[in-house]
Order: structure tokens, then C-alpha cells, then sequence
């Protein structure tokens, strides 16, 4: 049965453990760069990780996108979004049908 799991910092993630994903606290991106290879080489088919340690390891993230699992979703940490989430959805948007279907003018 596959995993869902949640990698950032502690006020971020812990809230997450309420509805049974399996948390991992992390502020440092090579830690978490590690801790995703990991989960990635397991059972998670989701791997949410809080905007702020997403931007530190863009790299690593990048080696997933077009693997069916997991799914890597960069998800706004407990200081609001910066943004970074809502532009990697658009480019994977972008790239799956082709042009901007979400954020037209």
C-alpha cells in the first residue's frame, strides 16, 4: 500500500500527522535531499515538501517530475506561500497539455 508523506519544518508539518501522513521535520536542504531519496526508493506515492525547503533543492525535486511515483507537490509552509508552489504547478501544467490552461489573461 503506498505511503503519503510530508518533509519541512516542524510548525509546517506537524499538523499533517492529524490526517495519517507520516511527517518528517527537516530544515536543511541536503538532509532533505537525502530524506526524499529515501521515501522516493519506499512506498510514498505523495511527497508534499513546504515551499521554502522546495527552492533550497530544486535539483533533486527535478529528478522526479517525470516519474509516475512519487509525486513531489511543493505546498506553502506555516509563513504563508511564496509563491514557488503556484509557479512549479503552472509549469507542470504547461508542460502536460501544452499551454497555459490556468492562469490565462
Amino acid at each position: 500500500m503506498y505511503k503519503i508523506g510530508v518533509i519541512g519544518d516542524k510548525d509546517s508539518v506537524l499538523g499533517f500527522m492529524a490526517v495519517g501522513f507520516k511527517v518528517f521535520t527537516e530544515d536543511e536542504p541536503h538532509e532533505a535531499a537525502k530524506l526524499l531519496r529515501k521515501l522516493a526508493n519506499e512506498d510514498y506515492a505523495i511527497i508534499y515538501i513546504t515551499e521554502n525547503l522546495a527552492f533550497r533543492m530544486e535539483e533533486e525535486i527535478a529528478r522526479y517530475k517525470d516519474r509516475p511515483t512519487p509525486a513531489v507537490i511543493v505546498i506553502p509552509g506555516k509563513d504563508g506561500t511564496t509563491g514557488y508552489g503556484m509557479t512549479n504547478l503552472k509549469k507542470s501544467v504547461e508542460r502536460a497539455v501544452g499551454a497555459d490552461i490556468l492562469f490565462k489573461e
